[in-house]
């Protein structure tokens, strides 16, 4: 089989053992080593992405070459919830450990070692043994994956700090067992860059307190990596666990992942329903909130689409599955966060290139920084100012922050997204995002409910509107049309009962006719009338155009030889469409309603949610296949445009515009072709979706900037000694944590258009 003709497999593992994006980058070389492979690992999901040609590679191959790398792997369809939560436990737990006995050992040491008050003879030697535990058990962790690394190759940032601990104890070690550091009761390198004895310096304080605020940073990062992954490991957490199903008349409780198509399976009020399906016998109600948002629980009867994970709140229903696994709704909601979370940014891109090459440039300017110092530096204290600017420069320069910037940010941000029930496919669509000045909606099942309903009935004088209404009612409660279970739904909820029917009869294309209490019943337009020879007044008939001239549908009911009354049916927008639309013109966006529908109808309805009328904003009777080039005459116009959609055939036009925002209430294809979906159908998420999106993009872009920006001024400091190793650890630590705690400020970002947060983030 030919390349051509391979199949190509896509495989999500996850990672154990990284401490920093310089090992996600060995990995991902790794793996892109290997024929018919590309691959993508992600240091904040702890996850690998892999691609591959299904005859050249397989998992086996892929998870024994991490190994080989010193890391774990397993596919990531092998990592419950539970998993993931007790990894990150055991991660937290141990490094919290791990940093308060290394604090108590240093502290002393940085204390006698910063105070010449506090030192006594011999002092050193207590130092050394307080310091020992401290840089070798405690800083186990840095020296571990330097070494693995090293064995392939590959420098890390746990490189830098490797050597710089191992490079300060080295040197305290010998200046105290050869070079009579013990000869005066000098103080450490700390004091500054010159030397106050001729004796050597110990550096013991300096690989203690490096050690320490490293570890610091790494255990406050992986606590705020964990809050980053809660929106994710929450959603995962909510699927079913288990479900009873019909077999052979008997009730077996079995686990959900083991659910086949077609199955029965029984769900009792508050248990979760564990795939999507159709009930198939009982009611009840339905809480959907984790899905879509809504609140308002949904009544669900014999015939109804349920959906899996959602909570079965009254009645015993029957569901058949009719899609499990990685085709359910829930999974499919999951893997977008997921693939969301996985993408990198063009900026984060730009980050993991110059993470690449800057291990390796900082050992040469570190190594350029002492022989500098020696060569330049006074004959008392060259060697010591050497050293000290030389282990500050591999302290310094770790790019932690820059391989967190995008990850932690996105993370949070697609996790926060989630919880509101908007999907985001990828970070590519923040960048686009960001440029949207135009937003098209489509009309039916978008703007408006999609489902028609009666909203006036204009009665003949001296005939009243029950009496209409329960004619027409009863005779259309027999016919399937759209129109005609509008007028008999309003009929049944306004009259309660309705009257049987007799004799019925639907001409197609014009209307019905009927027999009603005794009555010959007739419900249609002018050409059903005609036909029947039925008399419509003047006044029917200009009530009848006028509706219609209002872009609303309108039918005439007749009995007793005579046209009675004109019922009024329409789409009507959903509830809050009006709000959606004014909230995004206080973002500085221009609403466009695109529909097949005729221009009254068109404009009635966005008079409604207040979109301007004039043909540039309303633009009717477009045929489906037409959307993409309304989408595309707006771009090349200059427009950067955004489509909301929910039909199959507005799937071309999401795919074509620059942001495809699908409603969760529509159809697949629709969702498929999106960027992003908004599960609930609810318009004001739009906005929602926007801000959270350019919010993330501003955090993302902040987080790189400001982590280029510490390693452009913290190296050069550094180098030319107003830094010395202990402030630098700090501050490299610190640098992480700001980041990854500027990411986590998207989780109580303000998100209504109503708040000063919609101009911060214009």
């Amino acid at each position: 089989m030919s390349t051509e003709e391979s199949v190509v497999n896509q495989l999500d593992l996850s990672i154990t053992g990284m401490s920093c994006n310089a090992c996600a980058m060995s990995i991902e070389k790794g793996l892109n080593a290997l024929p018919g492979v590309e691959a993508t690992v992600n240091y904040a999901t702890e996850s690998a992405r892999v691609a591959f040609d299904s005859t050249s590679a397989d998992v086996a191959t892929f998870i024994t070459t991490i190994e080989g790398l010193g890391y774990g792997a397993r596919t990531l369809a092998e990592t419950t919830p539970d998993m993931l939560d007790a990894e990150v436990r055991e991660r937290v737990s141990m490094l919290k450990i791990r940093l308060l006995v290394t604090l108590v050992l240093a502290v002393p040491v940085a204390v006698v070692s910063m105070f010449m008050a506090l030192q006594f003879s011999n002092w050193q030697w207590y130092a050394l043994a307080l310091s020992a535990p401290v840089v070798t058990w405690g800083a186990w962790p840095f020296h571990r994956a330097a070494l693995m690394n090293a064995r392939h190759r590959n420098t890390t940032m746990d490189t830098l700090i490797s050597l710089g601990i191992v490079a300060a104890t080295g040197w305290s070690l010998w200046a105290l067992i050869w070079g009579g550091a013990t000869d005066g009761h000098s103080m450490s390198g700390m004091s500054g860059m010159s030397g106050m004895a001729e004796s050597p310096h110990v550096y013991f304080e300096v690989a203690v307190s490096v050690t320490v605020f490293l570890l610091a940073g790494r255990y406050f990062e992986a606590r705020a990596k964990r809050r980053a992954g809660d929106a994710l490991r929450a959603l995962l957490a909510l699927g079913a666990r288990n479900a009873t199903v019909l077999r052979d008349g008997e009730e077996v409780v079995i686990e959900a992942a083991l659910i086949k198509v077609g199955d029965l399976i029984v769900v009792r009020p508050g248990e979760i329903i564990a795939a999507d399906g159709i009930v198939q016998d009982g009611e009840s109600t339905i809480d959907a909130s984790m899905l879509t948002g809504e609140s308002v629980p949904v009544d669900v009867a014999k015939g109804s689409k349920v959906t899996g994970t959602t909570v079965n709140l009254s009645g015993r229903i029957i569901v058949k599955a009719r899609r499990i696994g990685a085709d359910s709704t829930f999974a499919q909601m999951t893997k977008l966060v997921r693939d969301a979370q996985s993408t990198k940014a063009p900026v984060q891109r730009l980050a993991d290139r110059v993470s690449s090459v800057f291990v390796p440039t900082v050992i040469a300017i570190s190594i350029l920084t002492f022989i500098g110092w020696y060569v330049l530096g006074d004959n008392v204290s060259r060697v010591a100012d050497s050293f000290t600017a030389a282990v500050a420069v591999l302290i310094i320069a770790c790019p932690c922050a820059l391989g967190l910037a995008t990850p932690t940010a996105l993370m949070v941000g697609s996790g926060r997204a989630a919880q509101m029930g908007i999907v985001i496919k990828g970070v590519d669509v923040l960048q686009s995002t960001r440029r949207v000045d135009t937003v098209v909606f489509d009309k039916t099942g978008t703007v408006t409910t999609g489902v028609m309903q009666l909203i006036d009935v204009v009665c003949a004088t001296g005939v009243t509107r029950a009496e209409v209404l329960g004619f027409a009612g009863a005779l259309e409660h027999a016919s399937e049309h759209p129109v005609a279970k509008a007028i008999a739904n309003a009929a049944r909820i306004e009259l309660g009962t309705l009257a049987g029917v007799g004799h019925f009869e639907s001409i197609a294309g014009m209307g019905t006719v009927g027999v009603v209490d005794g009555k010959r019943v007739m419900v249609g337009g002018e050409p059903l009338f005609e036909k029947q020879l039925t008399i419509v007044s003047k006044e029917m008939k200009d009530a009848l155009h006028a509706a219609r001239n209002s872009g609303n549908t309108a039918v005439l009911v007749a009995y007793d030889g005579s046209a009675k009354g004109v019922c009024v049916i329409a789409d009507q927008p959903k509830q809050h469409s009006a709000e959606a639309i004014a909230d995004l013109r206080k973002l500085g966006l221009r609403p466009v309603l695109l529909t097949g529908d005729n221009r009254a109808t068109a404009v009635a309805v966005a008079q409604q949610v207040g979109i301007d009328i004039d043909e540039q904003h309303v633009i009717a009777g477009v045929l489906p296949a037409e959307k993409v080039r309304v989408v595309s005459d707006l771009q090349e116009r200059g427009y950067a445009v955004a489509m909301v959609g929910d039909g199959v055939n507005d799937a071309a036009a999401l795919a074509q515009s620059d942001v495809g925002i699908a409603m969760g209430t529509g159809t697949d294809v629709a969702m498929n072709a999106s960027d992003l979906t908004i599960v609930s159908g609810d318009l004001r998420l739009v906005a929602d979706a926007i801000l959270l999106s350019r919010a993330t993009l501003r955090t993302i872009s902040a987080n790189v900037f400001w982590a280029f920006i510490y390693n452009a001024a913290a190296i050069p400091l550094a180098a030319l000694g107003y830094m010395n190793p202990m402030w630098a650890g700090l501050a490299m630590a610190f640098s992480s944590v700001f980041v990854v705690s500027n990411s986590l400020r998207l989780r109580t970002a303000k998100l209504t258009p109503h708040t000063a947060f919609v101009h911060a983030t214009r």
